[in-house]
């Protein structure tokens, strides 16, 4: 296989995006935990759950190959210049996706299993096919496949699952669409030509900004009860306020009609993964010391 070929394949599973799954994982394996999980359980938990989404992302470009030539920021992908073929593409998917599925069921327990499972199942059809397409709601009830890492990450420490994971759950699908739709606000124009609703696309600036606010809000309630929940120091519940504070001061600067608001909106789009990421640390620090 010439390098090239390689990149291609590489590429198809969106690693980058790939990152920010496995942030979430591990914070979650370790408050199942109430420590360090083994090293074996951990890593076949990362490398199953990072190629059950690329899985998720190569059959998402095959689905979308059409739409990705319309798009400025997707015209270079493998489908697109046609590195790899709609086919190749589709066995490679397939193949990293069952391979991820036998990892977990060796590895860990049939309930991680189904819910890698239902996580690529949702990405594919549920939010590719039929919410992208059809709602500039997509993003908020298609991003709780972004939010099944938590689960999974915990069932396959405890072989079940409790409210705490439930409330990582809900910070992540609450953090999704103000974090997805900062950076579409740039890339609207592309949606746009694209015939996909997504909502910075097909709403008014205000409508955005409303609805971002809303889930902002929710991210942090939820991050301070999913805090409580787990029984986690108060330290950790005043630093995320204050990383929520910092979130919503962002927001306040994001204005109607603004000469900058595509700056400030990518400003939002970088704190978003920046709030996830320490958050995530967070969560790791305060269990390690409490336990």
């Amino acid at each position: 296989m010439r390098v090239t070929h390689l990149r291609a394949y590489i590429d198809l599973m969106k690693l980058r995006v790939v990152e920010l799954l496995i942030i979430t994982t591990l914070p979650a394996m370790v408050l199942a935990q109430k420590g360090i999980p083994s090293f074996r359980l951990v890593a076949a938990t990362l490398i199953g759950g990072t190629l059950a989404a690329g899985s998720s992302n190569a059959f998402n470009m095959v689905i979308e190959a059409r739409s990705d030539k319309l798009m400025a920021r997707t015209s270079k992908r493998p489908l697109v210049v046609g590195t790899v073929s709609k086919t190749q593409a589709t066995i490679f998917a397939s193949f990293i996706g069952l391979f991820s599925l036998t990892i977990f069921q060796i590895y860990t327990n049939s309930l991680a299993t189904l819910l890698t499972a239902l996580a690529i199942f949702y990405y594919v059809v549920i939010y590719t096919i039929i919410l992208k397409p059809n709602t500039s709601q997509n993003i908020v009830w298609g991003g709780a496949a972004g939010c099944m890492p938590v689960l999974i990450g915990w069932a396959a420490v405890t072989g079940s699952l409790t409210w705490v994971p439930v409330a990582f759950f809900m910070v992540i699908f609450f953090w999704t669409p103000p974090h997805f739709w900062a950076l579409a606000i740039k890339y609207k124009d592309d949606y746009s030509a694209a015939g996909i609703p997504m909502l910075p696309s097909v709403s008014a600036q205000s409508v955005v900004i409303s609805q971002m606010w809303f889930h902002t809000i929710a991210m942090v309630v939820s991050s301070a009860a999913m805090i409580q929940l787990a029984q986690l120091p108060i330290w950790v519940l005043c630093a995320t306020v204050l990383l929520g504070a910092v979130f919503t001061f962002q927001l306040f600067a994001l204005k109607e009609n603004s000469d900058n608001y595509n700056k400030i909106a990518a400003g939002i789009f970088h704190w978003s993964i920046t709030y996830l990421s320490l958050f995530s640390v967070l969560l790791v620090v305060a269990q390690l010391v409490s336990a």
